[in-house]
């Protein structure tokens, strides 16, 4: 590899795990929100939003 292929090489690399470190971030956050949303699984997320628009709608 010469040296432009080399810098080329580290700015993919550096660029990839800032990709994987944001992902990581977001990941986690989403477990925090779902552990204190006392949720589960996709599907407890899915039900719980049917329900409260289902109360909403009966309010309105």
């Amino acid at each position: 590899m010469n040296k432009h292929q080399d810098e080329s090489f580290e700015e993919d690399f550096d660029e990839e795990e800032y990709d994987d470190m944001e992902l990581l971030e977001r990941m986690e956050t989403l477990r925090e929100d779902m552990e204190e949303l006392n949720v589960r699984t996709l599907d407890d997320v899915i039900q719980q939003i049917k329900e409260l628009h289902q109360k909403l709608d009966a309010k309105a």
